[in-house]
């Protein structure tokens, strides 16, 4: 009886092997152990991060939340310096804008740090300010490890794995690809235009006239891809009733189970506390 072979064990397929290039399709191990965790762990602890960022409120607690399930995870992935810049540029316009209005904007600020006019800094709006930012940045790191670490298509695998529906399931993955396909596709549209002698660089009103030509296309793309997709799914039987067999999904284990029930308890503990007037 012929050996069977492991789908997603691409060390034991030879490298000269016609099927050496299948595990980077259907599944590839990451390159850490972070990269490892099951994608219904780490959108766990992207989603119970955000929240708990809220819920705790003040400076303390985001901040050691952004420490202890961004930082130390994202350098542990190797990922830190690019979570660093995907989440500032990511947070940056309300950060930027909540910091300020806070700042200058504060009801009931009494220590005034710098007057600008009819306007005042306070220290009060100062502090308040720190504390929204950081909950931003607790938000905005979270997700941003999340998408530098998981491949949607083994988060919609894993979802379809324990029961969602491939409805749902697509939804998903169409939701979070959108805005990078987008931007792709924006880029691309772009560089085409420039070789046919759109003028795209220069002054602000150059920028701003050379957007109209590229928004259209943009839009007619995505429109048309959407139908593209929707005749290819169909095609290959999306529709149909019952679950699709999956000849692979992402590893899970009994101690990420309990990991991920222990953040959800966690963070609905800590919830409760919050609205019952338990601690402030």
């Amino acid at each position: 009886m012929a050996r069977s072979l492991r789908l997603t064990d691409p060390a034991r397929i030879p490298a000269n092997s016609p099927g050496r290039g299948i595990p980077d399709v259907i599944g590839r191990p990451g390159p850490s152990p972070f990269h490892r965790l099951n994608p219904l762990t780490k959108a766990t602890l992207a989603t119970t991060t955000a929240v708990a960022a809220v819920v705790l409120g003040g400076l303390v607690g985001p901040s050691i939340l952004v420490g202890a399930a961004v930082i130390v995870p994202a350098a542990m992935a190797g990922v830190l310096r690019r979570l660093l810049v995907m989440a500032a540029i990511l947070a940056l316009p309300i950060a930027l804008s909540a910091f300020l209005i806070n700042l200058f904007f504060f009801p009931g600020g009494e220590t005034v740090l710098l007057r600008i006019g009819p306007v005042a800094a306070t220290a009060e709006g100062l502090g308040f300010a720190m504390e929204i930012l950081a909950r931003i940045l607790a938000i905005s790191g979270a997700i941003t490890l999340f998408y530098l670490t998981t491949r949607p298509a083994d988060l919609v695998v894993d979802l379809e794995r324990r029961g969602v529906s491939p409805r749902a399931a697509f939804v998903i993955n169409a939701s979070v690809q959108t805005v990078p396909a987008m931007v792709e596709r924006a880029g691309q549209i772009t560089a085409a235009q420039r070789a046919r002698g759109l003028d795209t660089e220069g002054s602000i009103w150059r920028r701003v006239r050379g957007i109209v030509p590229i928004v259209g296309p943009v839009i007619l793309g995505s429109i048309a891809e959407v139908e593209e997709r929707t005749m290819a799914l169909e095609a290959r039987g999306f529709s149909r009733p019952g679950r699709r067999t999956l000849l692979w999904s992402p590893g899970d284990s009994s101690r990420e189970a309990v990991l991920r029930w222990a953040m959800v308890l966690a963070l609905a503990a800590l919830i409760v506390g919050r609205m019952s007037g338990a601690w402030q």
